[in-house]
C-alpha cells in the first residue's frame, strides 16, 4: 500500500475489496471500449461475494471485463467476443494458481490440439488502466488505454513486425504461439 496518514490508511483497507453496485462497475468497465461499442457490450463482474458473474449480457460482439474490487489500481479490458474461451481459460487457470508463461503455455497447447477455440483472424482486446474510478465524474483518474490485437501464430516475416518494444510503436508480443499479439502502447502523458 502506498504511504498515507494512518487514518487514511485505514479508510483504504476498509473499502479494499468492497464490490461497487452493478451499475457502476458497468459504467466503469465499458469505458475501456471504443464508444460505439460501450451500449452493447456484455459486461462480466463482481456480485457482493466477489464471485465473477455476467452483469449484463450483450448485444455486439465486445465483452467487458470490470474492475477487480481486491486490486488498488483501477484496470478494465474490453474485448472481441471470440476471445472469451481463451480469457475465460486464463481466469481459470489463475484461479487454480497457474500463472505467467506456465499459464500461457498450457492455453497455447490447448488451442494447438484445437481443445480450447481461438479465432485465426486478428481480434483485439482494449486495457484501461489507472489510480481509481470516480461514478460520480464517470472518470478514470490517470487514465491509459493500450491495445492488443491478438494475431495467432503471426512471425515478425508473417507481419513485418519487430519484437521488440519501442514508445508508441506497434510490436509482436509471443511471436509463432496461438496467443501471438501485436502491442499498441500509447506514450503516457
Amino acid at each position: 500500500m502506498k504511504s498515507l496518514p494512518i487514518l487514511a490508511g485505514v479508510a483504504t483497507l476498509a473499502l479494499a475489496g468492497e464490490v461497487p453496485p452493478a451499475e457502476v462497475q458497468i459504467a466503469a468497465a465499458v469505458l475501456a471500449a471504443p464508444k460505439e461499442y460501450r451500449s452493447g457490450a456484455a459486461v462480466l463482474g463482481y456480485d457482493p461475494s466477489g464471485r465473477l458473474v455476467q452483469l449484463r449480457p450483450g448485444r455486439n460482439a465486445m465483452v467487458c471485463l470490470a474492475d477487480d474490487p481486491r486490486q488498488e489500481e483501477f484496470n478494465a479490458a474490453c474485448y472481441h467476443k471470440d476471445l472469451e474461451p481463451y480469457m475465460a481459460r486464463g481466469r481459470q487457470l489463475v484461479a487454480q494458481g497457474v500463472t505467467g508463461k506456465r499459464r500461457n503455455d498450457i492455453r497455447w497447447k490447448e488451442v494447438e490440439e484445437g481443445k480450447l477455440p481461438m479465432p485465426r483472424e486478428p481480434r483485439t482486446l482494449y486495457v484501461l488502466t489507472g489510480k481509481s474510478y470516480e461514478p460520480a465524474s464517470g472518470r478514470v483518474l490517470d487514465a491509459y488505454l493500450r491495445w492488443v490485437i491478438y494475431v495467432p501464430f503471426a512471425t515478425p516475416e508473417s507481419t513485418g513486425l519487430s519484437t521488440e518494444p519501442a514508445p508508441g510503436a506497434p510490436w509482436l508480443m509471443d511471436p509463432g504461439t496461438a496467443g501471438a499479439h501485436i502491442m499498441i502502447n500509447p506514450p503516457r502523458n
